[in-house]
């Protein structure tokens, strides 16, 4: 049994607003998970680390999510979604200002897992606050909440180069910090208030022991290239998976699998979050190491394909209504391959304005397939369930992500460093893109009514 928002609906200005507040706090998460990658080495510098160690910074956040982010399902049936959206923005940004002070390596890794126990939680517990408060409008508002996932992670390389530039790396935190005061003080006064729920299912320790370990020891594996950790963590995935089948309130409650719609979606979801950010990874890599950018550099080149996603998603409820969901997601596929071609032909060093177009065709292509899959996952279930879909939905994208990024990673350090190695890698990432052509044909065809 979940909490119920009111039972009056949600008119399009306070929707909009809401949809404004839930923006920020997506950002600002996403931001942070991004930012501090190109402070790194200035961050060992200045704290007199090595830096192996200050690569935890990055790691102890991602960790501390995929702690939290099973739990966000829960958490908001138990407390409601408002106090648990407001409590993790409250919580990420004492972390923030807390890094700001750090004054050892290891103080720093601390801080960061509070940011990441709060930043885990900020973008399913906001899914399901919008999704639930928008409902049948949601595919014509879900550009919203899914424009933050697209563009965050293009905006974090481009700030966090400059801030580390003119002001030096603990204003990677401090320059957040005003950004989460306002983004708390708005949700105090904009998100809507919560009937208690009648019942409540008691926390399950046993997959709270399971998921979550799992969670982090296969992402940390496949990004550190630890063979033990990510074996470590399919065997807890696949321990908790047999304990769901069994548990009468599972953690994340795998029978939303049943539901046709949200399976497909689901599988989407997966290879989309598999292409996607394995190719956040190569681009900006590509840019630094074979055309010697700065980091601001980088982040500025990739600037076309977050516009590109922007513009689509902005439009996407309109293109949903005129052209159906199906065509929509084939048609965002092809853009996004056609946008990665040019990319597997670097060893041919193509120009720097066909790549330059070509990010903006990917970009296009990304946007259009985002608002299908995260429209059809929500709509396809009551929503008493949506709480706990958008924890599945965030687990899926986040293995997915880590995933695909392990591959790509494998296959560009098992050759020869040069623009050719790159070449090849985006080439395997064309076809990761292929393959989410398989569930996108299982999307309804017609219009939304």
């Amino acid at each position: 049994m979940t909490t119920r928002l009111p039972a009056n609906p949600v008119s399009d200005s306070a929707l909009r607003r809401l949809g404004g507040v839930l923006i920020l706090g997506a950002v600002l998460s996403i931001l942070d998970a991004t930012i501090v990658s190109v402070g790194i080495g200035v961050m060992a510098r200045g704290l007199d680390s090595s830096l192996p160690t200050v690569q935890w910074v990055a790691s102890a956040y991602l960790l501390a999510a995929s702690f939290t982010i099973p739990l966000s399902g829960w958490l908001s049936d138990r407390f409601g979604g408002r106090q648990v959206w407001i409590a993790a923005v409250g919580l990420f940004t004492a972390g923030t200002l807390l890094c700001g002070f750090a004054w050892s390596a290891p103080a720093l890794i601390a801080f960061r897992v509070l940011h990441g126990l709060g930043g885990g939680l900020m973008q399913p517990v906001g899914q399901a606050i919008f999704a639930q408060a928008a409902g049948p409008r949601l595919g014509r508002m879900i550009g919203v909440v899914t424009l933050p996932a697209t563009v965050a992670p293009v905006l974090g390389p481009m700030l966090g180069g400059a801030l580390v530039q003119d002001l030096g790396w603990r204003w990677l935190f401090f320059g957040i910090v005003p950004f989460g005061v306002a983004t708390l003080l708005l949700a105090v006064r904009v998100l809507p208030r919560e009937e208690p729920a009648d019942t409540r299912d008691p926390l399950d320790v046993r997959g709270l022991l399971l998921l979550p370990p799992g969670l982090g020891a296969l992402g940390y594996g496949l990004g550190e290239g630890s063979t033990g950790f990510a074996i470590a963590g399919a065997v807890l995935l696949l321990a908790y998976a047999g304990h769901a089948r069994r548990a009468q309130a599972p953690l994340l409650d795998l029978k939303l699998f049943a539901h046709k719609a949200f399976t497909v979606a689901s599988a989407s979801t997966f290879l989309l979050g598999a292409s996607l950010y394995s190719s956040m990874l190569l681009l900006p890599l590509y840019y630094q190491q074979i055309q010697h950018t700065s980091a601001l550099a980088a982040g500025l080149l990739l600037a076309p394909q977050a516009l590109g996603s922007a513009v689509v998603l902005l439009a996407g409820g309109m293109l949903l209504d005129r052209f159906g969901p199906r065509t929509v997601m084939l048609t965002g596929i092809a853009l996004s391959l056609v946008g990665t071609i040019a990319f597997t032909q670097l060893g041919d060093s193509p120009s720097p304005i066909l790549l330059t177009v070509s990010l903006l065709i990917r970009g296009f292509g990304l946007g259009a397939t985002t608002t299908p899959g995260m429209t059809m996952l929500y709509t396809s279930l009551e929503r008493s369930q949506i709480p706990r879909a958008a924890s599945a939905v965030n687990v899926v994208n986040r293995i997915g992500g880590s995933l695909g990024t392990a591959l790509l990673v494998a296959i560009l350090h098992a050759q020869p460093p040069g623009a050719a190695a790159f070449g090849t890698t985006f080439a395997w990432a064309l076809g990761l893109s292929l393959l989410s052509f398989i569930p996108a044909l299982f999307f309804p065809k017609g219009t939304r009514k």
